[in-house]
């Protein structure tokens, strides 16, 4: 069977040869077809509606372009989708400049976006009505979260270009009507690529500077391009955030930024934030003057009010005679005062007289003069038992002399001492009396006054 691709395309001529067909692999053919739609489209205008559109981890932008009739995929790279002001969203109507390419994996044409544009509305417009209306729904603007500027700031903080005029403005009116301000400056471009991030960067590190009591933030006029830092979504947060009040000062006096929502207060140029954030010395003067007056008239009022009153009751009939009635009550008054006072003197006496009377038996029933009669009662009662013992002990001495006298008198000792002895038998037992009471050949013990006599009965008698 002959393979379907080993048939020719067209009949062959005749007298001729077959063409020869060459095979192409699906990228060979993908490629092919990208080369020839990039380089016949290497640069469109497409005109049509957002829809289907997702923003993926990686940054990049997939949606479709479509019109009535027809659609289009397209995607935007995470590198040309940070240029663009807006956020692009369903249902927009746009115009996107790109060029048209093939995706290979999926063997489908796209248009490579570069550029969106709303159509009809500027960019710019369309981003700043998107930010206004989130930030809205979120509450920045409400009013409610508005705080009051401090009538007399101590010190204030300015946040704008060194180079500009603004700056000249504000340090020029300051300087004029109050002297004494301390004035804090943290500069920061206010246009261009960047400017936002650094007008963050002075706003927070304004509001970490202690005493800080206000803020202005703001520049001179300009397009809406130079305006476009003012219109950041960062600057607006940071406004939101900022400890102290700030006052947004940008020079333009019919349109508004985000900032002039966002601020506690909204003037139309520099000067007029310098006006406004500190009164002149001469009139804060005046105010005072003119409120110690209206406190004075105020108490007048009021003086006259109560004398006109204590009038009208002096003339009613149930007060009449009431200054008498009042110095007869003062002297009532005055009469128990005075015998409250003699009475409460003849109370303390009494207690004082107690009280005397209390510390004398007190100091007679004193500690320390009765230990001492003690002590000396004691003293006496021991050298007295001292004295009874040694006569006690004398007696019984001449007593135990006396027995111990008759003892030695009637001791056997003393006799023997005289020569006489003792004789008992060997074992103590017996005192021999009786010479007929022993046998010859028995022991006999003879004790004498020193020491003793063993001796054995030769014969009796």
């Amino acid at each position: 069977m002959t393979a379907l691709f080993q048939l020719p395309f067209d009949e062959p001529k005749r007298g001729g040869r077959a063409p020869e067909h060459r095979v192409l692999s699906v990228t060979e053919l993908t490629a092919a077809i990208r080369l020839e739609l990039e380089s016949t489209f290497p640069e469109v205008l497409v005109e049509g509606e957002i829809s289907n559109s997702r923003l993926w981890k990686t940054g990049h932008f997939y949606f479709t372009l479509k019109d009535a009739t027809g659609q289009l995929k397209a995607v935007m790279f995470r590198s040309s989708l940070s240029y663009i002001r807006f956020t692009p969203e369903d249902g927009q109507h746009v115009v996107a400049r790109g060029r048209v390419s093939v995706y290979a994996p999926k063997g489908e044409y796209q248009l490579v976006c570069e550029h969106l544009e709303p159509h009809g509305l500027g960019a710019l417009q369309l981003a700043f009505d998107q930010l206004r209306q989130r930030l809205k729904a979120e509450g920045l603007f409400d009013a409610a979260r508005k705080r009051a500027l401090p009538a007399l700031p101590r010190k204030i903080g300015v946040v704008t270009s060194l180079d500009g005029a603004a700056i000249k403005d504000i340090i020029h009116i300051l300087h004029r009507r109050y002297p004494n301000v301390h004035l804090v400056i943290s500069p920061a471009r206010v246009q261009g690529d960047g400017a936002g991030i650094e007008i963050v960067r002075s706003l927070r590190q304004l509001g970490r500077v202690a005493g800080i009591d206000v803020i202005i933030v703001g520049r001179g006029g300009g397009s809406i391009e130079d305006l476009w830092a003012f219109n950041e979504e960062r600057v607006a947060r940071a406004i939101a955030a900022s400890p102290v009040p700030v006052i947004s000062a940008v020079g333009h006096e019919t349109d508004y930024t985000i900032s002039d929502f966002v601020a506690d207060l909204r003037v139309p140029t520099p000067s007029a934030a310098a006006e406004v954030v500190v009164a002149r010395k001469d009139e804060m003067a005046n105010r005072i003057t003119r409120a110690e007056a209206r406190l004075q008239s105020a108490l007048r009022d009021l003086v006259q009010r109560c004398r006109a009153k204590v009038h009208a009751l002096e003339r009613r009939p149930g007060l009449a005679g009431w200054p008498a009635r009042l110095v007869l009550r003062g002297r009532h008054a005055a009469d128990f005062s005075h015998r409250l006072a003699r009475s409460a003197r003849a109370t303390v006496g009494r207690q004082e007289r107690r009280t005397y009377g209390l510390r004398l038996r007190l100091e007679a029933l004193d500690l320390g003069r009765r230990l001492g009669d003690v002590r000396i009662r004691v003293l006496a009662a021991r050298e007295h038992l001292v004295h009874a013992a040694h006569e006690v002990r004398r007696g019984r001495d001449g007593r135990l002399r006396a027995i111990a006298g008759r003892l030695e008198n009637l001791s056997p000792l003393a006799v023997l001492s005289r020569g006489y002895a003792v004789c008992s038998t060997a074992d103590h037992a017996t005192i021999v009396h009786d010479a007929s009471t022993v046998r010859p050949g028995q022991g006999v013990r003879v004790t004498l006054h020193r020491g003793e006599l063993m001796c054995e009965v030769k014969t009796t008698a």
